[in-house]
């Protein structure tokens, strides 16, 4: 007999633990309320289980329905993240400066960490008139295409290097490849330099000029960025300013890091 026979559900279900399948539900939302069926083809996940699995987020917060039966991360993940350390904690050390940078350049200013082999924005100071911007708080963005992503992949650990390097890469949206030599080249002057500029042709021109935070030691915890529309700022003359913010959020950092030390003693 053959046994390419599609599964039926119960068999679907069992093979993949419950919170892995929840969470692949909640990846699916992107800022707009989504329905039980384009939820269940987002995630590839059978309708009714779907549904069971959103009855569950639903109960403890995690999603919330509207009257029209459409669902919507619910307020009780964001008062979860808020007590991420990473997150919330350096955002709270990094924000004045971000501010300070915002006023002074009218542009989009970025705080983004590394998580696994991909960048997380965890702060976003917003221009009204500034270009266009592709990622929200929140959002994973690639290392090896985004100014923030460049700096953390520039200062990670050389197994990490290595294994995006081995990749085959592609700048998005543009759908550009980029070659590992020319990758690795870039990231060795961007440690040389102590900071990152990178553009991007579509939807709009744009660039951006970032530079990394480190704790007490030579570690890359964050990268603060500026994003402007192409043309409208010199990112030269930005640079200096944006590398003076991400030393005055180490320092704060080090500090941090210090005390919480002091502390365990």
């Amino acid at each position: 007999m053959g046994t390419d026979r599609e599964p039926d559900e119960t068999q679907w279900a069992t093979s993949e633990p419950v919170l892995h399948r929840a969470f692949r539900l909640l990846r699916c939302f992107d800022g707009v309320p989504l329905t039980l069926s384009e939820l269940s083809a987002r995630s590839d996940t059978p309708l009714s289980t779907t549904l069971r699995i959103v009855r569950q987020l639903v109960a403890v917060g995690a999603l919330e329905r509207d009257e029209e039966r459409r669902y919507a991360i619910g307020l009780t993940l964001l008062e979860v993240a808020a007590l991420a350390p990473r997150g919330h904690g350096l955002r709270a050390l990094a924000l004045p400066f971000m501010e300070d940078l915002h006023r002074a350049t009218g542009e989009h200013v970025l705080l983004a960490v590394r998580t696994g082999s991909e960048a997380m924005i965890i702060e976003r100071l917003s221009a009204r008139r500034a270009a266009r911007i592709l990622y929200r708080v929140g959002e994973r963005v690639p290392l090896h295409s985004t100014g923030v992503g460049l700096v953390l992949l520039a200062h990670a650990d050389a197994d990490l290097q290595e294994s995006v390097l081995s990749q085959h890469l592609t700048i998005e949206p543009e759908h550009v490849s980029v070659s590992s030599r020319e990758l690795r080249n870039r990231l060795a002057q961007i440690r040389q330099e102590g900071s990152a500029t990178n553009a991007r042709a579509v939807p709009e021109a744009a660039s951006s000029v970032a530079a990394p935070v480190f704790d007490g030691g030579r570690n890359a915890i964050a990268a603060v960025s500026v994003v402007a529309a192409s043309g409208s700022f010199d990112p030269v003359a930005i640079r200096p300013a944006v590398i003076t913010v991400a030393r005055a959020i180490s320092r704060l950092a080090a500090v941090r890091v210090v005390s919480d030390a002091d502390q365990r003693r």
